[in-house]
């Protein structure tokens, strides 16, 4: 069997960052998937549960409701490594294109307050596990490795 594209980063000199992980075309359409990575691989410890599911309810929730990206969002969630998220847009991107929504949607995390979007046993099939808390820690870290440190180590895949 083939390598899938994922496999073939180089997960030893990956930084936290925002990455386009691949490109896929739909009839005339281009949508784009970004590796949005929070911790190191195999450098730092992973998300937990808890935090990486808050992350993902509040994640996909902004996306979902921002004016101007919720038509051009199919996907938000986690990696299965838990070091970070795939997010899928509609359109053919550069990591430079997302930067103020993943801005936004991490200050919408941070900001947040109260009961998590979906965590009712009736929305969610593993409601008990979302911590709100630890998602702030990881959403700061992110904003400020990441956003608030831009360069082209944090925006493209290490050779």
């Amino acid at each position: 069997m083939d390598k899938i594209a994922s496999f073939t980063v180089n997960h030893l000199d990956l930084l936290t960052g925002i990455y386009v992980s691949r490109k896929d075309h739909l009839e005339s359409d281009t949508i784009t998937t970004f590796d949005l990575r929070f911790t190191r691989p195999n450098v730092e410890p992973v998300m937990d549960t808890a935090a990486i599911h808050a992350l993902e309810h509040l994640g996909a929730t902004f996306l979902r409701n921002d004016p101007e990206w919720k038509d051009k969002t199919i996907y938000f969630g986690p990696m299965g490594c838990r070091t970070g998220f795939y997010v899928i847009f509609k359109g053919d991107l550069k990591s430079e294109n997302i930067v103020d929504v993943l801005r936004r949607m991490i200050d919408f995390v941070l900001n947040f307050e109260g009961t998590i979007p979906g965590a009712s046993a009736r929305d969610c099939g593993n409601y008990l596990d979302l911590n709100l808390s630890m998602a702030k820690y990881f959403a700061k870290k992110y904003k400020t490795e990441v956003l608030e440190n831009l360069s082209a180590e944090r925006m493209n895949y290490p050779e």
